[in-house]
């Protein structure tokens, strides 16, 4: 196995296994504690009309669909879309005329978001399955790129930037949050940075890389804004002068 695939698979296990507490708790009627802190990003009156299950879903680190202004009509898509809790709450936005996207690698996580949606009566959605590095949609077919702490877990971002870029229109916007690192990047992949990266750790970009693979990908107007100290918040042992953000990621396609 190759360390990507190793990455990828160690991925894929961490959020098979989110998706099954959250229907395990569904049963049980008592939420996880790393889920429950989510909830926080999200404004009670936003969410409290969506399936439980959506909410407890939510693994991020900030609120994508609060970065950026939408129109009705317009077409949505999440990488990485999880449970689909930002998948639905872009639906609402864009209405009935629009659409909203989600792609996912996880089998339980796909099961999970359609389940929620058909939950929330969701029409206007589509969850496929895919990865962030190859989208499953055509080119420009797409007006916002939106993502929630999951670009940091590729190990081929340049790729997931590309893609990114590639789906949307002339003019289509990028509004991620996202993991970033300051000062120096994490060492080589060892078994225990392993295991940190599929916690949104060591496989953050550090922020003027970030602001490069966004450029080299063809975007503009590119602006990273810390949101939370991450780090501090999750009391990781960090190398001097190293800092790890929560951040929103903006960028824009040209015309």
């Amino acid at each position: 196995m190759t360390t990507d695939d190793a990455v990828r698979e160690a991925v894929r296990e961490r959020y098979t296994a989110a998706a099954l507490r959250v229907l395990e708790s569904e049963r049980t009627s008592c939420c996880d504690t790393a889920c429950c802190a989510e909830q926080a990003l999200y404004p009670s009156d936003e969410v409290e009309d969506l399936p439980a299950t959506a909410v407890r879903a939510s693994l991020g680190c900030g609120n994508p669909t609060a970065l950026i202004e939408v129109q009705p009509g317009e077409t949505i898509l999440d990488l990485g879309s999880g449970g689909g809790l930002d998948v639905l709450l872009s639906a609402r936005r864009v209405g009935p005329t629009g659409k909203a996207y989600g792609v996912d690698m996880t089998d339980a996580m796909l099961d999970l978001a359609r389940r929620n949606a058909a939950q929330a009566g969701a029409t206007n959605v589509e969850f496929l399955k895919g990865t962030i590095e190859a989208i499953p949609l055509p080119d420009a077919s797409v007006d916002v790129v939106i993502s929630n702490c999951v670009i940091n877990l590729s190990t081929d971002k340049a790729a997931v930037l590309r893609e990114a870029f590639r789906v949307l229109r002339p003019g289509g916007r990028f509004a991620v949050s996202d993991i970033v690192v300051q000062g120096r990047p994490f060492g080589p992949l060892t078994a225990e940075a392993l295991a940190l990266w599929s916690s949104c750790v060591t496989g953050a970009l550090l922020d003027e890389e970030y602001r490069r693979l966004l450029a080299a990908a063809g975007f503009v107007d590119i602006a990273i804004e810390e949101t939370a100290d991450y780090g501090q918040a999750h009391g990781l042992a960090l190398e001097p002068g190293q800092r790890l953000i929560s951040a929103f990621v903006r960028a824009r396609k040209p015309l």
